[in-house]
C-alpha cells in the first residue's frame, strides 16, 4: 500500500467525469488499498479516485471515529433520495482547509459494486449520506463549492487562495529556520 498525492483544486481531474470500472482485478484492489491508506493518512472520511488523479468510478468512505466502517464503492450511484434537505458544513481533501455549508438530501439509497463486481445496495442518512453524495459528485467532476451561489463560490475561492498563500509563507519560514 502507498499514500498517493492528493490533487488540489482547480486540477483538471477534479472537473473531469470518471469512467465506469469494467475490470475487477488486482490493479483495482491495489488502487482501493492505496486510496484507503491515503484517506486515513490525510486524515479524511472519503476519497474519490479523481482526487488521486485516476479517472475511474471508485470511492472509499469511512465516517466512523475508529476507522471501523470502511466502504469501497465501485461505480456508485444514488438511486433514490429524500426530499428533505439538510445543511452540513463540508470540507474536502482537494480544497484543504476550506469549509462551507452545503444543502443535500439527508437520506439516500446507493447502488454500487464491490471490488469483485458484486452488486451492493444500502441506505445512508446523516453524515454518511452527505459523504456518499460528496464523493459521487467528485466522480461526476463536481466539487462541493460548485453547489454554492456564484457569490459564495467566489468568496470561497478567495479564502482558498489566502489559505494556500499562508501555507506557502509558513513552509518558507520553516525552511529558513532549518
Amino acid at each position: 500500500m502507498a499514500v498517493l498525492p492528493i490533487v488540489q483544486y482547480p486540477n483538471v481531474a477534479l472537473s473531469s467525469r470518471a469512467e465506469p470500472v469494467t475490470e475487477f482485478n488486482e490493479e483495482l484492489k491495489q488502487l482501493a488499498a492505496d486510496m484507503t491508506e491515503t484517506m486515513y493518512a490525510a486524515p479524511g472520511v472519503g476519497l474519490a479516485a479523481n482526487q488521486v488523479g485516476v479517472l475511474k468510478r471508485i470511492v472509499v468512505i469511512d465516517v466512523s471515529e475508529d476507522k471501523s466502517d470502511l466502504k469501497v464503492l465501485v461505480n456508485p450511484s444514488v438511486v433514490e433520495h429524500s426530499d428533505t434537505l439538510k445543511d452540513y458544513e463540508e470540507g474536502c481533501l482537494s480544497l484543504k482547509g476550506l469549509y462551507e455549508h452545503v444543502k443535500r438530501p439527508d437520506h439516500v439509497r446507493v447502488r454500487a459494486q464491490d471490488l469483485d463486481g458484486n452488486p451492493v445496495e444500502f441506505e445512508a442518512e446523516g453524515i454518511l449520506a452527505v459523504c456518499v453524495q460528496h464523493e459521487i459528485d467528485h466522480l461526476d467532476g463536481v466539487v462541493f463549492i460548485d453547489h454554492l451561489s456564484r457569490l459564495k463560490k467566489d468568496r470561497a475561492c478567495q479564502k482558498l487562495r489566502k489559505l494556500r498563500l499562508n501555507d506557502k509563507k509558513k513552509a518558507q519560514e520553516e525552511a529558513e529556520e532549518r
